[in-house]
């Protein structure tokens, strides 16, 4: 290789470095994490490691959806479905345990099993340090329409769920930051046949992930989805079956999406390789 080609080499290496700096930076300070714990490392925002699963602080069974509005502590207490919310299964449709009302912020919960659909976020919302020891249909589905809306997953973790744990349905910018999952199908989909179809950007950062699992972000390139990772712990895949981030055209019509790609392309799924460590 010639000393001009490494020269244009290491600008390109360089601008694409920059390039994903500035999506990252971008993309956390939209989100704008409601009292969350933030570690400023260089020109990066993040929420430190996710700690180890808490014990909880004694459990309250939940018949009917909880509305939250405002904020929300609680206390580290299991919350788990019984009655109409007592199924456990996997069917579409099921009812959450809470429902937030945009704006919201629901922190210091655990999640049981039962768990119905787990939280459905109505707009914006903030999910700060909240457990899901068995996920049910979903940990968390997020619906608001506007393409201001921000949703914020901060610390805490999820196991055992046989699909995905992130529905993202809706419109805006969704930020997962120092969570960990374990035993999982999908850690966030950008929803593939919504009858309502949005632009979704997506990132995921200082996450710890353990295998078994199937991916870490779908996105729909034709509907211009982004998904940014960094700082992504992989541990017990050596064989490197979890997929990075995967690209489906979706479609509104409710078909199955077609899956076009995986892994880093410089335009939707915005990361490098190095964003990923193994052990």
């Amino acid at each position: 290789m010639t000393q001009l080609t490494e020269r244009n080499e290491l600008r390109k290496s360089r601008k694409r470095r920059l390039t994903r700096r500035r999506a990252l930076v971008a993309l956390t300070a939209a989100v704008g994490l409601t009292g969350a714990a933030v570690v400023t490392t260089g020109m990066l925002s993040t929420a430190g490691a996710a700690p180890a699963w808490p014990t909880p602080n004694g459990q309250q069974p939940v018949s009917k959806t909880l509305e939250v509005s405002g904020a929300y502590d609680g206390g580290l207490k299991r919350f788990y479905g019984e009655g109409d919310l007592g199924g456990g299964g996997q069917g579409e449709g099921q009812d959450p345990v809470f429902s937030l009302k945009d704006g919201a912020v629901l922190k210091n919960v655990i999640l049981g099993s039962p768990a119905a659909d787990g939280i459905h976020c109505q707009g914006s919302c903030t999910l700060e340090n909240v457990w899901w020891e068995d996920v049910g249909e979903d940990a968390a589905t997020f619906k608001g329409t506007s393409s201001n809306a921000k949703y914020a997953v901060v610390g805490g973790g999820a196991r055992k769920a046989d699909d995905k744990v992130f529905q993202f349905n809706g419109a805006g910018t969704l930020s997962i930051s120092g969570f960990q999952v374990s035993d999982f199908g999908k850690l966030v989909r950008s929803c593939g046949n919504c009858s309502t179809q949005h632009k979704r950007a997506i990132t995921v950062n200082d996450v710890d992930i353990t295998a078994p699992g199937k991916s870490i972000a779908g996105i729909n390139t034709n509907y211009g989805d982004t998904a940014t990772l960094h700082k992504i712990r992989i541990h017990g895949d050596g064989n490197k079956k979890i997929k990075t981030c995967v690209r489906y055209t979706g479609n509104d019509a409710g078909d199955e999406p077609q899956e076009t790609g995986s892994g880093p392309d410089g335009k939707h799924c915005l990361f490098e390789p190095s964003d990923i460590s193994y052990d």
